[in-house]
């Protein structure tokens, strides 16, 4: 792959919508929050979601969306960016990826499903070390902070014997 296709993968990204998202990560119908992508770069990814106001969002438990469920809009975002980062390396796919941590979560809402605005998810990417990803993650509404944290995943994890 040449460096100029491999900066192109980056400045496609931004504008990009959820079809074109839930074609690069494993979550698809209704469980692919995340709507479209703000930003892309090696670092991290951006996107915007209003899936959180839509009342057949599949993780709403008595008709509402708990601040928590925010870690799976980011870990969308945190799967987004594997995927984009191995297109860049010319990849086929992108390594399967678990989050098996999430640690200095701060909720500073208790609900999502009552936001008016959309959301905006932010992952950036402290460490990769080949077998897991080290994430600083953030979900905003026009610039309100919701949640924020920070999260381990790990790729291509051997599957687990039952």
């Amino acid at each position: 792959m040449t460096a100029g296709s491999a900066a192109g993968v980056w400045s496609a990204a931004p504008g990009q919508s959820g079809e074109w998202i839930a074609a690069r990560i494993p979550h698809q119908g209704l469980m692919c929050l995340l709507a479209q992508v703000v930003a892309a770069s090696p670092e991290g990814v951006t996107c915007t979601a209003n899936s959180h106001r839509s009342a057949d969002n599949p993780m709403r438990l008595d008709g509402q969306l708990g601040a928590s469920c925010g870690i799976e809009y980011a870990a969308q975002a945190m799967a987004l960016h594997g995927a984009l980062m191995a297109e860049q390396r010319g990849a086929e796919r992108s390594r399967m990826g678990f989050l098996v941590n999430v640690r200095a979560v701060s909720l500073h809402v208790a609900r999502l499903d009552d936001v008016a605005d959309d959301l905006t998810v932010a992952v950036l990417c402290e460490t990769d070390n080949g077998d897991h990803c080290v994430y600083a993650f953030s979900v905003n509404a026009s610039g309100r902070p919701l949640l924020e944290g920070r999260a381990m995943v790990m790729l291509s994890a051997p599957p687990i014997n039952s």
